[in-house]
């Protein structure tokens, strides 16, 4: 069997219209002589009546276990596979739905965020052997205990490349609600350019820097096993981007890849710097804060001073640290970390340069950088962020 994976995010099946959309995709690989599986998101967004942030509203979250808020969660995702069955049996194409039990998709218990252990795909091949469309609901698996569980934000890109993964399938398809992956976000950037291809550790970081058209832990379940994903608009035919193989070993037989020194620009806003003055005892500021489970980037430690960048809603932790060992300290808050991204700026002199210069041009001052063999990053105040998206994304002629 030809067997390939199609998954669908929420806005893909919001609505009648966008769901005959979804269909069509669907039919089009069934009738090319692919077995199909399909992976769904629950209707909507924020503010829709299925979707999981919507039925999270409907409870106490504070009084309830995390064992029944995942019960609740999975009831968007089954919702909407049950409602596309009914749509293709409707046009006539044979199909079932299974959920992530069903599926095989074997969790611990960590309820909200369980850790796949195993996938066992013999119902799913049982079915497609039969011709039949296999619906699976996203975002969810089961414990050993039969407890149904939930894979976190953005599980249902993990629940897709997973199983893509067990049925070695021949691709896996991201349909979301843009083209592709683009050079920066189009609302901020309007000339931003669909990139055609890309490697995993790119949109492995772009991912984790902001970028929300596809979850970082499916990028990388995707390297593991080298399957190839392609990001799909639900309302286009654009051929989307296809993110494949490594900086050193392409496949030339689906295009060349693009050499620019710099990919895709990102940011995350939301960030606080923080300036922390060295004590001249033993210092265990780092140590104290790993100990609250508190994630800082950005870090740069000098013989006078640490200096580091946390998320805003750490912001109250580290300054109860900080008041309490009597540090003396700097906050610094609104903040916005871009991202420039890729792997063409390994060994070339004056990239830093340039991003400094095309900044201090234009009045944006750099709080803070750092950066790796395929990441720079800065830090800047975030009211200069779109602009500073702008600049560089016209400095490193992305758009053109």
């Amino acid at each position: 069997m030809n067997i390939i994976v199609q998954k669908f995010g929420g806005t893909s099946v919001a609505n009648d219209q966008n769901r005959e959309k979804v269909a069509q995709k669907i039919i089009n690989k069934y009738n090319e002589g692919y077995s199909v599986v399909v992976v769904v998101s629950a209707i909507g967004r924020s503010g829709d009546p299925y979707s999981t942030d919507s039925l999270l509203s409907l409870i106490d979250k504070k009084i309830t276990k995390s064992r029944e808020i995942d019960l609740l969660m999975t009831c968007g995702e089954t919702i909407s596979a049950v409602v596309l069955s009914n749509l293709l049996t409707k046009k006539g194409y044979k199909n079932i739905v299974l959920n992530g039990y069903q599926a095989g998709i074997m969790t611990d218990e960590n309820f909200g965020n369980a850790k796949v252990l195993n996938v066992s795909p013999e119902r799913i091949i049982n079915n497609l052997k039969e011709k039949k469309i296999v619906i699976v609901t996203g975002f969810q698996g089961a414990s050993i205990n039969g407890e149904v569980t939930t894979l976190g934000r953005g599980g249902s890109d993990t629940s897709a490349v997973i199983i893509g993964e067990a049925l070695n399938s021949e691709y896996v398809e991201i349909y979301t609600d843009v083209d592709g992956i683009m050079t920066a976000d189009p609302r901020v950037v309007p000339n931003a350019k669909l990139l055609k291809r890309m490697c995993y550790l790119e949109v492995y970081q772009l991912a984790e820097e902001g970028a929300k058209v596809i979850h970082p832990r499916a990028v990388e379940v995707a390297e593991r096993s080298n399957i190839k994903l392609i990001v799909r608009n639900t309302l286009s035919d654009c051929e989307g981007t296809i993110i494949a193989g490594t900086n050193n070993s392409l496949d030339k037989s689906i295009g060349e890849y693009d050499q620019d020194v710099i990919s895709a620009i990102t940011y995350k806003k939301e960030r606080v710097q923080i300036i922390v003055k060295t004590k001249e005892e033993n210092d265990d500021l780092l140590t104290s804060i790993s100990d609250q489970n508190v994630s800082i980037d950005l870090i740069n430690i000098f013989t006078d001073k640490k200096i580091f960048t946390i998320n805003n809603e750490d912001l109250n932790i580290i300054q109860d640290i900080l008041n309490k060992e009597e540090y003396e300290y700097e906050i610094i808050e609104d903040c916005c970390k871009l991202s420039l991204i890729g792997h063409g700026m390994r060994g070339i002199p004056g990239v830093m340069a340039r991003i400094y210069k095309s900044l201090s041009d234009n009045n944006i001052k750099i709080l803070q950088s750092a950066d790796s063999h395929t990441t720079i990053w800065c830090l800047v105040r975030c009211e200069d962020g779109d602009n500073a998206l702008k600049v560089l994304h016209e400095e490193f002629q992305l758009g053109r």
